[in-house]
């Protein structure tokens, strides 16, 4: 895989993988009982953006690096 294909692999898999962790321990303000005045009552207390991207970069980069490694021998 040359490397702008794997740059445009792992930018579409870092954006799924972000996509699934992203709704992981979300509580919303309704359900902490804390609601900010002029927001959503069911918008996060706290949705840990930061941390859901090194997640999503982890995973992206496992799920690249398998690619990298099964394409050649799939595409053969």
């Amino acid at each position: 895989m040359s490397l702008t294909g794997t740059i445009v692999v792992f930018v579409m898999l870092w954006w799924l993988c972000f996509f699934m962790v992203l709704p992981i321990g979300v509580r919303s303000q309704w359900e902490g009982g804390e609601e900010n005045p002029g927001t959503e009552a069911g918008a996060p207390q706290k949705p840990m953006l930061a941390k859901k991207a090194l997640w999503a970069t982890g995973g992206a980069a496992v799920l690249t690096a398998l690619a990298a490694f099964i394409l050649p021998f799939w595409l053969d």
